[in-house]
């Protein structure tokens, strides 16, 4: 019975695995919609491999190829990182990219990222580093020698090719022996004797962990361009981000100039570090200073705006936060909201209707919105969110060298935020000499104030609006916003 058993389970051969192409899940059985991702017809089914059937089986020791030293001994030389040449990248990078070191690059399609690292490719031969090699995957090689020419980004020392098949991509670095290699993108490479479609799970999982081996062996500084979901979510299973030493991702609004690469992930430097380019015809360059995007210029001062310092990582980026009262309608006024939190702009207008008599904001349409494309989304806006929205609804014009900081609480006080004297320092070295912050921190908390700047601490946002009534063009009139009940100021 026993044999008969065993011959019929190999006959049968080994169960199949059935596994989701979006996120890797494997749930037991062939379903329509992968219970962990949520989505429709990604399930196939996949053959066990190898390596799957022999997990169970004992491992025998063997000789290592090093041996084992203690920490003081090993040299930290190999794994200093050059710079690339792009001051921006190498800023989020934590000084440029590390021999050996596998960096992923993800962003939506048309956002600049071939562009980006064409240039970083130039630059990287351009320096002295070794040969860089550039593997495109999704355009033919005249095509990226065309953008390369638009953006002078040829180099003797720049190699080029077109390939989608792993094994002829590990010939070409055999060839060439690059210091640098970007591959463009992983999603359309396959890997020879691997199940699946290009850009499935299984693919996508054999062609990363190959090039991640082949770049530890022969020390080369290697970037993976990733797709992204319709989440905007790293395209492929997580295993993905687990592979690589770096995950960037690369994000922008088609309609504006601005690109920021932002970290996720950096095993060689800070995680929540940003950097800004701006796109144009030329190529890409490099924003080391792009708080004037963000910022109106006006000629006098004009009512409905107001100036914060966001934080992007630990990047001070100074915001114009602007604000349109409509005319009173009848039925349901609209809130629309343009790079801020449509959520925060509510909660800010029922504090201010309940906090201030002179505000009537129930029937009216308001509409909020950022300078330059920039997202704001971060509590400490709040502040200056509703100051310009006093501002456009009593038509009065505040200060233009006036900034907000500060978290606004549904009981109308405002509240701590983090890196309060770095947003001053960067709102001070623009030229903003007032600033309302929340309570305990002002002068005193911070260890002193930038040079030629008054720090004013404002308990409550109806103490805020009273105190830029003052410093504004309305001086005569010191009562133009009225507490109402409840507001916590005498």
């Amino acid at each position: 019975m026993t044999s008969r058993s065993a011959g019929r389970g190999t006959a049968k051969g080994p169960r199949p695995v059935f596994e989701c192409d979006v996120c890797g899940h494997q749930p037991a059985k062939w379903v329509g919609r992968c219970p962990e991702c949520g989505e429709w017809g990604s399930v196939v089914e996949t053959t066990p491999t190898a390596a799957t059937a022999t997990a169970g089986r004992t491992v025998a020791p063997r000789t290592p190829l090093e041996p084992a030293l203690p920490i003081a001994q090993v040299s930290a030389a190999p794994a200093r990182a050059r710079a690339t040449g792009v001051a921006e990248l190498d800023r989020v990078l934590g000084g440029g990219l590390v021999p050996g070191g596998v960096v992923l690059l993800a962003g939506e399609p048309g956002v600049g990222k071939s562009t980006l690292l064409l240039e970083v490719a130039q630059q990287w031969a351009a320096s002295g580093h070794g040969r860089a090699l550039v593997v495109s995957g999704e355009e033919s090689a005249s095509q990226v020698r065309l953008r390369a020419e638009r953006i002078n980004a040829l180099h003797e020392q720049l190699y080029l090719a077109a390939e989608t098949d792993l094994a002829a991509v590990l010939g070409h670095l055999d060839a060439v022996k690059p210091t640098l290699l970007v591959l463009d993108s992983v999603q359309t490479v396959t890997a020879p004797g691997t199940d699946g479609v290009p850009g499935g799970v299984t693919q996508v999982r054999a062609v990363t962990a190959a090039l991640v081996s082949v770049a530890k062996e022969r020390g080369i500084a290697t970037v993976l361009v990733g797709h992204v979901t319709k989440d905007g979510q790293v395209a492929g299973p997580r295993v993905l981000e687990h592979l690589v030493d770096v995950v960037l991702q690369f994000e922008g609004d088609k309609h504006s100039s601005l690109r920021m690469v932002r970290g996720l992930k950096n095993r060689f430097g800070a995680a929540d570090e940003v950097g800004c380019f701006e796109m144009h015809e030329a190529g890409i360059t490099s924003l080391p200073d792009p708080s004037g995007l963000f910022l109106t210029r006006y000629a006098e001062a004009v009512p409905g705006t107001c100036v914060t310092v966001a934080m992007e990582g630990r990047r001070p980026l100074v915001t114009e936060v602007q604000a349109l009262i409509g005319a009173p309608v009848a039925g349901s006024p609209r809130r629309t909201v343009s790079g801020l939190d449509g959520a925060r702009l509510a909660m800010v207008l029922a504090v201010l209707q309940r906090r201030n008599r002179k505000l009537t904001l129930h029937d009216r349409e308001v509409f909020a919105a950022t300078v330059g494309g920039i997202r704001v989304t971060e509590p400490a806006a709040d502040l200056a969110l509703a100051l310009a929205v006093g501002s456009g609804g009593l038509n009065l014009a505040l200060p233009p060298d006036l900034v907000a900081i500060g978290e606004v609480g549904l009981t109308g006080e405002v509240r701590r935020v983090g890196a309060v004297p770095r947003r001053l320092a960067e709102a001070a070295r623009l030229g903003f000499r007032l600033a309302l912050v929340p309570p305990g921190c002002g002068p005193a908390a911070t260890g002193g104030t930038p040079s030629g700047m008054t720090v004013l601490e404002v308990p409550t946002v109806t103490a805020a609006l009273h105190a830029a009534a003052k410093a504004s063009v309305a001086d005569d009139d010191d009562d133009v916003f009225q507490a109402g009940p409840g507001s916590g100021t005498a």
